[in-house]
């Protein structure tokens, strides 16, 4: 696989130093909660595993897209099928197998790295997902609006509409509206006796 899709991240302190140097950056928070979002209104969360994701690598923002690298243990794949729900709004998925160094819980002197303070690492496989999301797609997403013929339509208000039936009561008002009308031609096209 392309080395530049997936950074060597294989220990665990690189992930950990990724995730400190997220949270210094109120840009990179806000562009990794909108990806969430996206992630969440295509119901991802839905198919097996893909709750369990942590963070691995990202967000990586370019001028069109934003991508993010998650990781989950071996035994606890992220379901595919969840995967191809973001391929036809234009988004790349790409998983991989791969290890990672995590520490071990210190109980001897022994679990230490010899001359430091930090526990020894051992070897552990996992699953990295790479998704890469147009940032049309985000801003959509975030504005809960789509255009349609040149006009913006607020998706809470096509919700809403939906919800409380408005659509056919404003069919039964053209409708009766309609009526009246062709009352008032036939009374006008009659002729007075």
């Amino acid at each position: 696989m392309d080395k530049d899709i997936f950074k060597d991240h294989t220990d665990y302190w690189l992930v950990a130093d990724n995730i400190k140097d997220l949270y210094l950056s109120d840009g990179s928070i806000l562009s990794l909660i909108d990806f969430e979002r996206v992630l969440d209104e295509m119901d991802l969360y839905a198919f097996k595993n893909w709750q369990l994701g942590e963070l691995e690598d990202g967000p990586v923002i370019k001028k069109y897209s934003v991508g993010c690298t998650f990781m989950w243990p071996y035994n606890l794949m992220p379901d595919p099928s969840g995967a191809r729900r973001l391929l036809p709004f234009d988004c790349k998925v790409k998983f991989k197998k791969t290890r990672i160094k995590i520490p071990i819980k210190i109980e001897e002197p022994d679990d230490y790295i010899p001359g430091t303070r930090k526990a020894r690492l051992i070897e552990k496989p996992v699953w990295l997902v790479e998704i890469v999301m147009p940032k049309s797609l985000i801003t959509d997403i975030r504005t809960g609006s789509v255009e349609l013929e040149g006009e913006d339509l607020d998706l809470e208000d096509l919700d809403a509409a939906y919800e409380e039936d408005l659509d056919s009561q404003e069919f039964k008002n053209d409708e009766a509206q309609q009526n009246d009308e062709a009352q008032q031609n036939d009374t006008t096209a009659q002729p007075a006796i």
